[in-house]
């Protein structure tokens, strides 16, 4: 790939064909607002930092608004460290989750205390099986941070099916699917019935595809687009950012299918139980369409030209960039913005 700037990325119109369109829930805009007021009080990040991730709105109620304001601390307070010191950190959201009314040490990093107040809030409304499937998905998600961290390290490469692996636990897409069965029963076979299992994992995918295509001029630009699935295409089928950018393009296509094909295989539980189970397939379906609107119209990945690029799928390529001081830590830690790095 040539080093001349400026260059321009296509990106695959990935979400075309599918069926789910666009929604958004009419109470989101005040819903947004009080958990952002929530997490600001916190005060997790710099002045500027807090205005980078004032750009990302989210697309779901309460729990869901302030499970992506905890996605995003953990994942920006863990992207810069070491894996012992993630490892310390992931075991106190850990402990944080496990004991909700436990008083938190003095001096302990705010994660911790984020954690605790976020699953205090969304258990009180969330029935037994979904509090459940949060602590175990999120617990699994913690763990694949640490592994990340760990990769990061020994500067290890991934192979496709090596990535997908970790990467559907790292992407945060099983956690993220509790909100959308707070108020359901799902019996355990039900829920971890093969066929829902599989159909979780193509969504996974899904998401993962979108959001690495979406994310990978920014962490190029950066330095942090090792674990980036477009990134380990190039470099384990010897081809250029094109040839990666269409294999994903295929490869989302052969996953859509694959979905599609698995809806006809659900099994029938009896009305109750299939009535909350529609409910659940449903959010599933809606997710990659929440994630593809999220890429283009949050400003994380494309600043404020993201409705455009999302019209017209060409983005310039970003120059490499030093701005990310990766000395700094927690509260100090520097959140990027797309449209800063788009003028060095």
């Amino acid at each position: 790939m040539s080093e001349k700037f400026p260059q321009v990325i296509y990106l695959p119109e990935t979400m075309a064909n599918w069926p789910w369109r666009r929604a958004i829930n009419p109470h989101y805009e005040e819903v947004k607002a009080a958990s952002n007021a929530w997490f600001e009080s916190f005060k997790p990040f710099t002045p500027q930092s807090q205005i980078a991730f004032n750009k990302c709105d989210f697309e779901h109620l309460r729990t869901g608004c302030d499970l992506m304001n905890l996605f995003f601390v953990v994942d920006e307070y863990t992207d810069v460290e070491p894996e012992p010191v993630v490892r310390a950190m992931v075991d106190i959201v850990i402990d944080a989750l496990n004991n909700p009314h436990k008083p938190r040490p003095d001096g302990e990093i705010l994660l911790g205390v984020v954690a605790q107040q976020f699953w205090q809030l969304a258990a009180k409304t969330a029935s037994p099986t979904s509090q459940r499937h949060m602590i175990e998905s999120f617990t699994a998600y913690l763990e694949s941070v640490v592994q990340q961290a760990a990769d990061r390290d020994s500067d290890t490469f991934r192979s496709i099916d090596s990535y997908f692996q970790n990467r559907r636990q790292n992407i945060g897409a099983r956690p993220s699917y509790v909100p959308m069965e707070l108020d359901l029963h799902l019996p355990d076979e039900v829920f971890y019935h093969p066929v829902i299992e599989e159909l979780s994992y193509y969504i996974a995918d899904l998401i993962i595809l979108d959001n690495d295509i979406a994310s990978y001029n920014k962490e190029q630009a950066t330095g942090d687009d090792r674990h980036n699935v477009i990134t380990i295409a190039m470099h384990e089928f010897n081809v250029d950012l094109d040839g990666a950018m269409q294999w994903a393009a295929n490869y989302h296509v052969e996953v859509e299918t694959k979905f599609l094909d698995g809806l006809k295989r659900v099994p029938s539980w009896g009305p109750e139980i299939d009535q909350q189970l529609k409910q659940y397939i449903y959010g599933l379906a809606n997710w990659p369409r929440c994630n593809d609107c999220w890429n283009f119209e949050s400003g994380r990945y494309f600043g404020s030209k993201g409705r455009e690029i999302q019209k017209t799928r060409l983005v310039p390529l970003l120059p490499k960039s030093v701005c990310r001081d990766n000395s700094l830590r927690r509260e100090n830690v520097v959140v990027p913005l797309v449209d800063a790095l788009s003028k060095l």
